[in-house]
């Protein structure tokens, strides 16, 4: 109702700011990413983790610390930041995604270009900037290319959280173990939002064929990288008893390799003029071979204990497919050849699972290796695994080439190369006799002996020690195992 002669006034309302919508999944997946940021930077301060020894000496003024703090700031950071916006619904969240994802991209890039380092990490934060550049909405994209993004980054992190799951198994709450619950959480989150995104709208017949689709990509790249990933960044491992424990007398050496690494060891002298080096498998140490080492030396052996690289009490990077074990027993096998109470030309390597696999290959390598026991030794490449396709048919030959993509990805994440196939190097070691000791319980082992023994058969015998475990024949058959280990020796070094 108007009151006549009173003006009119109209005010402009302006419409009401909506706030910002709160983005629970970006939060989450940013928090993910900032805890492994700043979990990593603590590792690198407090000297729980590094990038290797090469590496190290690569960095700006040689400093952790420093690139501990480099991580803060390029990711950690800003992450943490991200976070934050992105779970109260700030209106600069999309800059802040933006910028964080470039960021991780660029920190990764600076890896590579400045201190040229190499990891399984690199290729999966790589896909995970791009995905938070992708979810910034700065740059135009359908569901479908998000959906795909995210599918493709979380399959990588979820093979690298389950390649490093040995890290909580083995040694509980540590750095590893934070990277890798971090990272199997945020990547299965991924790869499932990024299915809903990319199959949203499709009928349920789509839905099937895509949940099919990503489910097979999700298996392929576990199978793929997280066995890569597990060799290449392996827990740490401890020392628990000594030679005393035996009542051997023994010595504390350290050997050093080719390319500069110092391995820790043990040598326990002996009486007949002969030596042999023992060699632990993969996420072990000489601690774990002493029963065996004390059957050797007892028999009249001089033996020499290493620590593989990257284990117990060596240093180094270990590699748990064993691609550094021809310079690790190089390196013990020079020891002994330059004690005076040895013959040069009387060497012998004892081995177990993957260290009978680098005992067969350094052998190829050492013509003053004369005599190899390998016990468990399967695979440490896939060339090693070619008799597959022949056993198994076309379900081998997908396993070959599986193998042949793992070595790829392995190959990417160390720095050192594929070495000679178990049976090359039966071959090339002409002057070596081997015995091959493998487990009634484990039937791979006996078809890779048999694959290996095509090599050379004339100097190549296999003993199956039935009802026996992976590297379980001395427990199994301590008597069997002392007669036939010592007798190969006694002959084959005589």
């Amino acid at each position: 109702m108007e009151v006549s002669g009173t003006p009119r006034i109209d005010v402009d309302r302006a419409p009401p700011v909506a706030p910002s919508a709160r983005r629970p999944w970006l939060a989450a997946c940013a928090a993910l990413n900032a805890l492994g940021a700043w979990a990593g930077a603590v590792g690198l301060a407090t000297g729980g983790t590094d990038f290797g020894e090469s590496i190290n000496r690569r960095l700006p003024f040689d400093s952790l610390v420093l690139a501990a703090l480099a991580l803060v700031a390029v990711v950690g950071i800003p992450f943490t930041v991200l976070a934050w916006s992105a779970w109260t619904g700030r209106p600069r969240t999309d800059d802040l995604t933006l910028v964080s994802g470039v960021l991780l991209i660029g920190w990764i890039v600076g890896q590579i270009v400045v201190i040229r380092a190499f990891s399984m990490f690199q290729p999966t934060y790589l896909a995970v900037g791009a995905s938070f550049v992708v979810a910034s909405h700065r740059i135009t994209s359908s569901p479908a290319v998000r959906g795909a993004v995210s599918v493709a980054a979380g399959s990588i992190l979820t093979a690298v959280g389950v390649g490093l799951l040995p890290h909580p198994i083995k040694n509980g709450f540590s750095v590893g173990s934070v990277l890798s619950i971090v990272a199997l959480f945020a990547g299965v989150v991924a790869v499932v939002a990024g299915a809903r995104s990319a199959l949203r709208g499709r009928r349920r017949l789509g839905i099937a064929g895509g949940a099919a689709a990503v489910s097979i990509l999700l298996v392929a790249v576990v199978a793929t990288v997280s066995p890569a990933v597990a060799a290449t960044t392996v827990p740490a491992t401890h020392v628990t008893s000594t030679p005393a424990a035996f009542g051997l007398r023994y010595e504390t050496v350290t050997v050093t390799t080719t390319d500069g690494v110092d391995l820790a060891a043990w040598y326990v002298p002996g009486t007949n003029g002969a030596g042999v080096v023992v060699v632990h498998g993969a996420g072990s140490t000489r601690s774990d071979v002493l029963d065996q080492a004390a059957v050797v030396s007892r028999s009249g052996y001089a033996v020499v204990l290493i620590d593989a690289r990257g284990h117990g009490d060596s240093s180094g990077t270990a590699m748990d497919f064993g691609w550094y074990g021809d310079l690790d027993i190089a390196a013990a096998t020079e020891f002994l050849a330059s004690q005076a109470d040895i013959d040069e030309h009387r060497i012998g390597v004892v081995g177990f699972s993957m260290g009978g696999e680098e005992a067969i290959g350094a052998a190829a390598a050492d013509p003053r290796i004369r005599a190899v026991v390998a016990e468990g030794a399967t695979a440490r490449r896939a060339a090693d695994k070619e008799w597959l396709s022949d056993l198994y048919g076309w379900r081998g030959w997908v396993q070959e080439q599986v193998e042949k993509i793992q070595d790829g990805v392995t190959d990417y994440l160390t720095e050192t190369s594929p070495p000679t196939s178990l049976r090359s190097a039966v071959e090339e070691a002409s002057g070596t006799r081997f015995l091959l000791i493998t487990a009634g319980d484990v039937d791979d082992e006996g078809h890779a002996a048999a694959y290996i023994r095509t090599g050379a058969s004339d100097r190549v015998s296999v003993w199956n020690v039935e009802g026996s475990d992976h590297t379980g024949g001395y427990d199994s058959h301590p008597a069997d195992w002392q007669q036939r280990v010592v007798d190969f020796l006694d002959e084959s070094l005589s």
